[in-house]
């Protein structure tokens, strides 16, 4: 669909302010979506804090590349999606769920992660990262391990001196 001269600078301007933003961005390719699977993405990416903006391919490579982000700016193909956030991990892991879920319709294509472009699969391996949350719970876990099979031991000791 051609879009006038107008619009075209709207959407370049409104990307601007995308890419300027701190953490991470996700190129979704989001072919053969149904209007209410389409709405329930935006709407479940919106609950986690992530934004979703569509555009057009040659617009969103124009303002990310002269943002002078580092690397190679990944080959999109398809419909272009940008899922973008504060949080460094969340757009990945969010569309990665979509991903595996709505099987061919949504793709990852590549993103900007730490002010440089990475591929898919770099992608894929960000989202698998967990979320801070699941992190600190891990971390509190890992701490409260030898203090819990010290206090096993002791107790055994008591009750071998007890007997």
């Amino acid at each position: 669909m051609a879009i006038n001269k107008a619009k075209k600078s709207e959407i370049y301007s409104h990307l601007k302010e995308i890419v300027k933003g701190k953490g991470s961005h996700v190129f979704v390719n989001f072919h053969g979506l149904t209007v209410s699977e389409a709405t329930n993405i935006r709407r479940t990416l919106r609950q986690e804090g992530v934004g979703y903006f569509v555009s057009k391919k040659t617009l969103a490579k124009k303002a990310f590349v002269e943002s002078g982000i580092t690397g190679e700016f990944p080959e999109l193909s398809g419909e272009l999606a940008i899922a973008y956030g504060e949080d460094a991990i969340a757009p990945a892991r969010e569309v990665l769920k979509f991903q595996k879920t709505l099987k061919d319709k949504v793709t990852i294509l590549g993103g900007v992660f730490e002010n440089h472009f990475t591929t898919a699969e770099e992608m894929k391996v960000i989202a698998s990262i967990p979320s801070q949350q699941v992190l600190y719970g891990q971390f509190v876990n890992l701490i409260n391990s030898p203090i819990q099979r010290f206090v096993t031991v002791l107790d055994q000791i008591a009750e071998k001196k007890s007997a």
